[in-house]
């Protein structure tokens, strides 16, 4: 059996980030503050996990200041990489539950730096199965494979 972390756990640290919307769109991101950027690697795709399910999103940068932006969590890498019109798991996560609404606040919790992180609502306790990130050899060999 896998460990699990909750997300209370002295190795997460916890960012409070908004949820905005995407210029005309109105579709709901996670926005990271610039004060806590250096957590998030950017235009990089990581493990999001959204309402207990792991999933995959890319970490963009945002225009015109140094935040970063999660404008989704997705089913596959490469879908997380050019989404198309894959199924977006944030948004189906926010348009499910009442305790988070474009404009307010969410918790990204810092699993593993640079490779798994959580999104859950302020005041919620959420519990992580522990992941260790791959070496940089096996995690090249696995981005080449799922670009070809």
């Amino acid at each position: 059996m896998a460990d699990r972390i909750p997300s209370d756990h002295d190795s997460v640290t916890t960012v409070r980030a908004t949820l905005g919307t995407a210029g005309s769109t109105r579709r709901p991101r996670v926005e990271v503050p610039a004060d806590d950027a250096e957590q998030f690697p950017a235009d990089e795709v990581v493990r999001l996990v959204v309402d207990g399910a792991e999933r995959h999103a890319r970490i963009e940068t945002a225009l015109g200041d140094d935040r970063r932006v999660i404008p989704g969590a997705y089913d596959a890498p490469r879908l997380a990489r050019d989404p198309g019109d894959a199924p977006n798991r944030l948004l189906e996560w926010v348009d499910a539950t009442d305790a988070v609404s474009v404009g307010g606040s969410v918790l990204v919790d810092v699993i593993e730096p640079e490779f798994k992180y959580g999104v859950r609502a302020p005041g919620e306790r959420a519990v992580y199965e522990a992941t260790e990130s791959p070496d940089e050899s096996l995690a090249s060999i696995a981005e080449r494979l799922e670009d070809g």
